[in-house]
């Protein structure tokens, strides 16, 4: 079962948020995300960078729960961006990412590997293209890897190997529109 929030015919989205011609399509894919403030975040930062629509797979938080509430710590760091944002939760990610790949979205990971680039090297010509970011602890599994066209890495200079996912997800996100 997929839950769907809100898509453009939405009264909550302004006419200027419609699609314009000459930017990316871009969807963000959050996989096993545990922190609903994280979520959060990334929804508040996808409004501000134009993101069309928001996957949700795994345990990654939906800004309405299986009840219909909204969940508040989403919404506290949001500031309702998640009710302009089209979102789905969606059962099976992979079967997500193949339908985005058949759509001719370029898939796009954020994650320390071997096969990664410097995310600021990163220049795509396609004008559709999917962020996949994963576990604030694991990351994403190889297999999720192994799906992407591109991996994009963050480098990092002090002791800690990696950023909270919400905020790499910002530095990514801003440095891909360019």
């Amino acid at each position: 079962m997929a839950w769907i929030g809100p898509g453009f015919d939405s009264p909550w989205v302004h006419q200027d948020m419609k699609k314009d011609s000459n930017k990316k399509n871009i969807a963000v894919v959050l996989h096993n995300i545990r922190s609903a403030h994280n979520v959060g975040s990334i929804f508040r930062t996808s409004d501000a960078v134009g993101v069309e629509k928001i996957y949700l797979g795994g345990i990654t938080p939906a800004p309405i729960d299986r009840f219909g509430r909204e969940v508040k710590e989403i919404h506290k760091v949001a500031l309702g961006a998640e009710k302009f944002i089209p979102w789905e939760v969606a059962g099976d990610i992979f079967k997500i990412i193949q339908k985005l790949k058949s759509q001719k979205f370029e898939i796009v990971a954020l994650e320390k590997s071997d096969k990664s680039i410097r995310y600021n090297q990163f220049k795509s010509q396609n004008k559709n293209l999917a962020l996949i970011l994963g576990s604030e602890t694991e990351g994403l599994s190889e297999k999720f890897l192994n799906l992407a066209d591109q991996i994009l890495e963050i480098p990092m200079s002090g002791k800690k190997e990696s950023l909270n996912v919400s905020v790499a997800f910002g530095i990514a996100i801003f440095e891909i529109i360019k």
